[in-house]
């Protein structure tokens, strides 16, 4: 398994850059197999004396998808909506978007794949043709209740915040809730 959370807050997680070297050195660091993949292309670059392209680190992690006779394989990216979509050509969150779609045509049958993001268009647009299964929790009546609670309690529990009128409390919960926005 490897985890990778894109953060709009950390400029080193926002990226396909950051996200390949991140996803081969944790799948590396669970496998012979994997970490000779990886020392292979270390050694190709004179034992890391020249970073490897985008493209090889891709490869690697191509290979590293498609061995045979392995377990599966769990991919998974959090937080994909952090990724910049800025105007550049391909923007950062389209690379990752490509490079998913890439994977998922590896049809490696290895591979488990998650990836969690607000609904933005984009993304959907991107990854709805790629799916097997899709959970939402954007529009969950559940999800409203936790934030609600969430809120509540760190009112309740802030000092300053119990002695607010009970209806300044109420319009905090109220508008933080609604613009919550599923996060």
């Amino acid at each position: 398994m490897a985890y990778f959370y894109f953060d709009f807050r950390d400029i080193n997680k926002q990226n396909r850059r950051d996200l390949l070297p991140s996803l081969v050195t944790q799948l590396s660091d669970q496998s012979y197999r994997h970490c000779d993949i990886l020392n292979s292309l270390y050694l190709k670059h004179g034992s890391g004396a020249q970073k490897p392209s985008e493209d090889e680190l891709i490869e690697c992690l191509k290979d590293m998808l498609t061995l045979p006779d392995q377990e599966p394989v769990y991919l998974i990216i959090d937080a994909l909506d952090e990724c910049p979509d800025t105007s550049g050509l391909p923007s950062p969150r389209e690379q990752v978007l490509d490079l998913l779609k890439a994977l998922v045509e590896l049809s490696s049958p290895n591979l488990r794949l998650c990836v969690t993001s607000r609904p933005e268009i984009d993304i959907r647009r991107a990854l709805e043709p790629l799916t097997f299964l899709r959970v939402s929790l954007h529009e969950q009546s559940g999800q409203k209740r936790d934030i609600i609670n969430y809120v509540t309690a760190v009112i309740q529990s802030d000092l300053k915040m119990r002695r607010w009128r009970d209806e300044d409390k109420n319009l905090v919960i109220k508008t933080l809730s609604e613009r919550a926005d599923g996060m």
